[in-house]
């Protein structure tokens, strides 16, 4: 399970509504206790997709350091990910199975005509082959 406060997850919202036509994307820092993810910030970042960034999104090996870096210097953790969904549901697609990576979460808004719509959480199956559903407390 991951939380996120209304203020967080408006963040993530407002992100993909300036992003729109194009994929926003963000790492989520927090802590966990007990399998509960508790997001207290978040670090949108430049998606840097080299094949167009409508229907992909890819997080630079600098950005990643930065923010693994500042995640250490605060005591907390990179938990996940977040991404937006331009006119397409806020599910999985399969680019993002095959680069997912076990344990994170990764929040997916669909954005609709440029407005932001459902919003979703996942992380990777054990293996590999799909994603579980995880819940999003506020």
């Amino acid at each position: 399970m991951i939380r996120l406060s209304d203020e967080l997850l408006s963040g993530i919202r407002d992100h993909a509504r300036a992003d729109y036509p194009y994929e926003c994307c963000g790492a989520m820092l927090g802590t966990e206790v007990g399998g509960l993810k508790e997001i207290t910030e978040l670090r949108p970042v430049e998606n840097v997709h080299e094949d167009g960034h409508e229907r992909r999104f890819l997080i630079s090996a600098r950005d990643m350091f930065l923010i693994e870096r500042e995640a250490r210097a605060k005591s907390l953790n990179v938990l996940g990910f977040y991404h937006s969904h331009p006119d397409h549901p806020a599910r999985p697609s399969e680019y993002d199975r095959e680069h997912a990576w076990p344990y994170y979460s990764y929040v997916i808004v669909s954005v609709m005509k440029g407005e932001p719509a459902d919003m979703t959480s996942w992380t990777l199956a054990e293996g590999g082959l799909a994603f579980d559903a995880e819940e999003i407390q506020s």
